[in-house]
């Protein structure tokens, strides 16, 4: 039997679940632990510490709501807004094919977050789907999760108050 080393993993699955939402809880920790790009008035940018591609960004309402429709005006521009940022970060960085952009609202469609809502922004890129997924039901990451953050975190700092 092959065995695949993934350690990040262990972190989740034994890591102590306090019900605290990760969204609303994003500033109160140490920046690289909750893998917070930027907070503004009205939203959030944050890695996915478990993505499917290494950029993966979630964007979320600064405010803890779980519906579409409770979204104000201000909050859903703001979330556009900066998920056209995110994509103009990410491809000057990561210089990405395309991007898988979405939500999944409430635990019936996928949301492993379902009482707040939030924005995926996932890079891809041409042949990006190799055997790997395939055949072992694996993601080969090539990039560490810490050196995303700290490649995008300057880019993400520059939009502080703008």
């Amino acid at each position: 039997m092959n065995q695949l080393w993934a350690p990040w993993r262990i972190e989740y699955i034994q890591g102590e679940k306090d019900g605290s939402c990760i969204f609303c809880t994003a500033s109160e920790k140490e920046i690289k632990d909750s893998l917070l790009l930027f907070k503004g008035s009205f939203s959030v940018v944050m890695l996915n510490k478990y993505p499917y591609n290494n950029g993966h960004i979630m964007i979320a309402p600064v405010r803890h709501v779980a519906r579409t429709e409770d979204v104000t005006t201000e909050e859903g521009s703001d979330i556009f807004r900066m998920i056209s940022r995110s994509t103009t970060v990410l491809t000057a960085l990561f210089k990405p094919d395309g991007f898988n952009i979405g939500m999944n609202v409430g635990k019936a469609a996928g949301a492993g977050i379902d009482d707040h809502l939030h924005m995926h922004v996932v890079p891809r890129w041409n042949g990006d789907v190799n055997f790997m997924p395939a055949l072992a039901d694996v993601k080969v990451m090539p990039e560490h999760l810490s050196a995303t953050f700290e490649k995008l975190k300057p880019f993400f700092e520059r939009f502080t108050g703008s």
